[in-house]
């Protein structure tokens, strides 16, 4: 069983700050860490190989800092980690960053299962899982909290409902995305730090991905942050005197004048 797992670095706060020339994520000074949600595929794919057997992949695009983050990986029980980072990817809507992703897959060659978390922090949008799985030409399963049987042809899942949940028989290859529902996700062990330590972690631009760099990055974005802004958030109360009789009048003589009755 080939397992590939998508990480992706994020900052590790709240408190983000915006570039107001780029509109984007202002990262200096800010701890990052492997986004929540991205552990739980990890740890998902540690224990189907532990069950069936077979490798799993971490693959991350990001910049050079994401390196740390991928030998966490492999102190967590992943077999290697390969990181795509260029300059021509930087600035990459979801659209973008599925592409790569789905090019980098392909150059890695046999694969039976591409996991990935639900959603990310940063971006929050759940939206790399599904455009992953239509640009390699497989299935999709979202919101899988338990993977109950996984063969050499085909994966049974459920998956998270509005209403409860669905069991889904899925052919392999495919993509899924995990909840958090779906395990607890293991600390590293001794050894596995000492092997990531020594570990070489590949890292693979434009160029050796084979794709044009005007159809990746924001070049090859379909979509554009054209303004981000904080809402300016203003109170002004007003308190009515005399009978109540006259402060309903005087209310609802307010609510009029501003169309909201």
């Amino acid at each position: 069983m080939n397992i590939v797992v998508c990480m992706k670095q994020v900052p590790g706060t709240t408190d983000v700050k915006i570039n107001p020339q780029t509109n984007t994520l202002i990262r200096q000074g800010i701890k990052n860490i492997i986004n929540p949600f991205d552990t739980y595929a990890l740890e998902e794919g540690v224990r189907i190989k532990e069950r069936y057997g077979g490798t799993v992949k971490v693959l991350s695009m990001g910049p050079p800092q994401a390196e740390e983050m991928l030998r966490e990986a492999i102190s967590l029980g992943a077999d290697e980690s390969i990181l795509l980072s260029d300059a021509a990817f930087a600035g990459a809507d979801t659209w973008a960053t599925a592409f790569t992703l789905a090019m980098a897959i392909k150059k890695m060659g046999q694969y039976d299962l591409v996991i990935c978390g639900r959603q990310t922090l940063d971006g929050d949008t759940g939206q790399v899982g599904p455009e992953l799985a239509e640009m390699l030409g497989i299935p999709f399963v979202a919101y899988v909290c338990q993977i109950e049987e996984v063969s050499e042809k085909q994966a049974r899942v459920k998956r998270m409902t509005d209403d409860g949940y669905e069991v889904i028989e899925t052919p392999l290859p495919a993509v899924i995305t995990v909840t958090k529902e779906i395990n607890v996700p293991r600390l590293p062990s001794l050894r596995g730090i000492a092997r990531s330590k020594k570990a070489v972690i590949p890292v693979w631009n434009a160029r050796e991905l084979g794709v044009d760099p005007g159809g990746v990055g924001l070049a090859g974005s379909s979509t554009r942050v054209v303004k981000i802004f904080f809402p300016q958030r203003t109170a002004r109360a007003e308190i009515f005197q005399g009978e109540l009789e006259s402060q309903v009048d005087s209310l609802l003589a307010k609510l009029k004048s501003a169309g909201l009755a």
